[in-house]
């Protein structure tokens, strides 16, 4: 008992010191730990604002804890006077490491926070995206899921999709129809426009504003080419495109205006012997 009391008074100083220590180091550990959690929330509350998916909100306040987290380990042990330097080392290898192998991967998963977040399509949206087109079923974090007209799946990475340029066809609420028609050049040309007319005004998905175009496009080698511009519903866009190409057809034959093919004229030179 009298030599544990005198190690204790000969190093009284020494204890104290590393008691200190030990104490600020449990008080940095539950502050960092008050603040990781904090953070946590910040970042869930930012997420949920920008509409984002709940899942990737979850994930993404996961890393920010987490890095907090480690941050305050580190800041503990330095405050006892363990040396954090080889851990930081060994760390940032194995981030190193493990950032070469998922580099798809995390490529793949930013991309996908991405377009959670800019949003530049929904489910439901048509659009043409890495050479693939088709309404969007599914936004994951890895990929997208594009279901065609003829009903095939198609899953196209998200790094993909945001390396390249992207077509969204339903954003807008309205659409323009282009529809090129070409006429024989014996055609009279205010009859075309009146007969052209009359078949975009007997269609009411058409819509009055803005006003439908009908003009002269080109003199072709085989044909006058009329272009048609009427606007119409992003929804109607193709029941308007196939009505107007039918009834053009129809009403030009109607009228005895022919919708000439290309053809060659070939003159033949007899010379004589």
């Amino acid at each position: 008992m009298d030599n544990a009391t005198k190690w204790l008074n000969d190093n009284s100083d020494l204890i104290l010191h590393y008691g200190l220590q030990v104490i600020f180091a449990i008080i940095i550990f539950l502050i960092g730990i008050r603040v990781a959690k904090v953070c946590e929330k910040l970042t869930k509350k930012a997420i949920e604002k920008k509409k984002v998916d709940k899942a990737v909100g979850s994930f993404l306040a996961s890393i920010v804890y987490a890095l907090v987290f480690a941050a305050t380990v580190l800041m503990a042990l330095s405050q006892v006077g363990v040396e954090t330097t080889s851990f930081i080392a060994i760390l940032g290898a194995a981030g190193l490491a493990v950032g070469l192998a998922l580099q798809g991967s995390l490529s793949n998963f930013a991309s996908g926070v991405l377009i959670i977040i800019l949003r530049p399509f929904k489910s439901g949206e048509f659009i043409e995206a890495a050479g693939h087109s088709g309404s969007v079923s599914k936004i994951e974090i890895f990929s997208t899921e594009l279901l065609t007209p003829d009903n095939k799946t198609i899953v196209v990475p998200n790094s993909a999709i945001m390396g390249g340029a992207i077509v969204n066809y339903s954003r807008q609420a309205t659409r323009r129809v282009d529809i090129t028609v070409g006429v024989s050049y014996d055609a009279c040309l205010k009859q075309t426009r009146e007969v052209l007319e009359n078949v975009i005004k007997s269609n009411d998905k058409v819509l009055k504003d803005p006003e439908f175009f009908i003009g002269v496009h080109s003199l072709g080698d085989s044909s006058v080419n009329f272009v048609t511009r009427s606007w119409a519903k992003t929804e109607d866009y193709w029941a308007v495109y196939f009505y107007l190409q039918e009834n053009f057809k129809l009403a030009l034959d109607e009228a005895g205006i022919s919708i000439p093919f290309p053809q060659m004229d070939v003159h033949l030179n007899k010379i004589s012997e």
